[in-house]
């Protein structure tokens, strides 16, 4: 019963952080700090809490339908508590109804919402009556409403990607947001090749297959139970990088000898990948912003024993100023552009809910400054690769035939865009490849 507790206890702690504005998977890692969890309880937590920011608005549902209070007038900290019962009572077969309203009212008696324990356990017995009686919140016939509910999805940004990819594809994304996602692994190519890897896993039990249409991808098949446990990691034979991602790099081609800026580089799955595609024999600059994501930067580049990059703490647009000297200095450039992360919302579940039209405005008028500012920077025989983790063409090749319009010495070599869908892994990813006429 102890652990029980103390499961739900940390899956309530990380929802408060992240209505206090903390990234959902920051949130995690504070909280499992303060803890003694083995992995199994980990990945118990982790789908706990990561399942209640998924559908929040679906919970708040039911909040409104079992209590005498709308969820818009409960104390947060109880709102958030009913969610951690909630979840389990609606979405977790496994849990019993008992142990999920016992170990949920435990976590109120022993905290500051002693007082309110009796209101959670009735609004969680309330919620088995009515799922034993197929009495369920009444929702809109209205199909954008009802998906919006079901699926747990804002409204505005609904109607946002159906007016982008249209009513049945908007169906298979926001589903496939709500999937649990893939993890994928890179081999770093410096040090091992994919078959002597996935043999190393084999020989750890460790179910692992490569991703097809990528030379260094790795698929892991059932979650392993601490990741960086598996073997290699401390070797720096792999990094964690989505599949997505990963074809990225590659767009650029980097050879032996090139110079290559990668202009907003920090934590680096693709500042490594382009290194080990170029033998680690490249000139690498990588540059954020970020004293602490470069931080993380570093700390992978001495994992991987990767030497060919350089770190440098400074604005992307203001590179032109600080360094006069990169004018037409650089063979080979990577914007990984700050974007809305709407194709990573399967594993960012939080951004759904922070995410708005103004935000991604202000990041359009970001991404245009980039691309304005760093291809000054390229060769004239040079190529550059924009790209994004969003499904949203305002940031993607909207802004791309935008830029193009504007700057009529450049040309478009290619462009993709890819969606998340419901029966395949992966997060939604967009990139283009431009250079000189």
């Amino acid at each position: 019963m102890l652990t029980a507790y103390l499961q739900r206890k940390a899956s309530w702690e990380i929802l408060l952080k992240v209505s206090s504005g903390i990234y959902a998977d920051h949130a995690l890692e504070k909280v499992i700090k303060n803890y003694q969890f083995n992995s199994l309880d980990i990945a118990f937590i982790t789908e706990l809490s990561f399942g209640c920011i998924r559908y929040r608005k679906f919970l708040d549902l039911w909040i409104d339908h079992t209590s005498k209070f709308s969820y818009q007038k409960q104390p947060p900290k109880l709102r958030w508590l009913l969610h951690i019962g909630l979840y389990q009572l609606l979405k977790m077969d496994k849990i019993p109804f008992s142990a999920a309203i016992s170990s949920t009212v435990e976590v109120a008696k022993r905290t500051d919402l002693k007082g309110l324990a009796g209101t959670v356990n009735a609004i969680l017995r309330n919620t088995v009556r009515n799922i034993e009686k197929e009495n369920i919140p009444k929702i809109s016939s209205n199909e954008m409403e009802m998906l919006s509910c079901t699926e747990s999805f804002p409204l505005w940004l609904l109607n946002e990607i159906v007016n982008w990819v249209g009513i049945e594809e908007a169906k298979n994304i926001v589903k496939a947001f709500n999937k649990k996602p893939s993890i994928d692994l890179r081999i770093n190519s410096l040090k091992t090749d994919l078959n002597k890897f996935l043999k190393e896993l084999n020989k750890s039990n460790i179910n692992a297959s490569a991703i097809c249409h990528l030379n260094h991808g790795v698929a892991l098949n059932s979650n392993p139970r601490s990741i960086k446990n598996l073997p290699g990691y401390k070797d720096g034979m792999w990094v964690v990088q989505d599949r997505s991602s990963q074809w990225v790099a590659p767009l650029l081609n980097p050879m032996k000898g090139e110079k290559i800026l990668d202009a907003c580089s920090a934590p680096g799955s693709k500042t490594t990948h382009l290194a080990a595609l170029a033998n680690d024999d490249a000139e690498i600059l990588a540059v954020d912003r970020s004293e602490k994501r470069l931080k993380i930067l570093q700390s992978n580049l001495e994992r991987l024993n990767i030497k060919s990059v350089k770190t440098f703490k400074a604005d992307a647009t203001t590179l032109i100023n600080i360094k006069p000297n990169f004018l037409s200095y650089f063979d080979k450039i990577l914007i990984d552009a700050p974007c809305s992360g709407i194709g990573t919302f399967a594993r960012n579940p939080d951004i759904r809910w922070s995410l708005s039209k103004d935000k991604i405005n202000q990041l359009i008028l970001l991404q245009e400054k980039l691309l304005e500012t760093i291809f000054p920077l390229l060769k004239r025989n040079g190529t550059l690769v924009y790209s994004t983790c969003t499904i949203c063409p305002e940031e993607n090749n909207l802004l791309i035939k935008k830029f193009l319009l504007k700057n009529k010495e450049l040309k478009l070599d290619s462009e993709r865009q890819i969606l998340p869908r419901l029966d395949k892994p992966g997060d939604g990813f967009y990139a283009a490849k431009i250079s000189y006429k």
